[in-house]
């Protein structure tokens, strides 16, 4: 299991899934994608993306206007 981070700041939807999703593509199963976006709609979409896929949304939250998510790669 690795761990990948994508900087996802400053785009605007669909950006921020678009970069992850590219990711995810080049992952195995198992491995962890940290995302940090500043579209506050990313929140949602990241979620609905999970549920879509069935990677799983390991953790979510949001500090000083950044929000990170935590996705393990299925």
């Amino acid at each position: 299991m690795s761990e990948k981070y994508v900087n996802a700041r400053g785009l605007q939807c669909p950006g921020p899934l678009v970069q992850l999703s590219r990711e995810a593509k080049n992952a195995a199963k198992g491995d962890r994608i940290i995302v940090e976006a500043t579209d506050m709609g990313f929140k949602k979409d990241v979620a609905a993306w999970c549920a879509k896929t069935g990677n799983r949304l390991v953790n979510i939250g949001e500090c000083n206007g950044v929000v990170r998510a935590e996705i393990e790669v299925s």
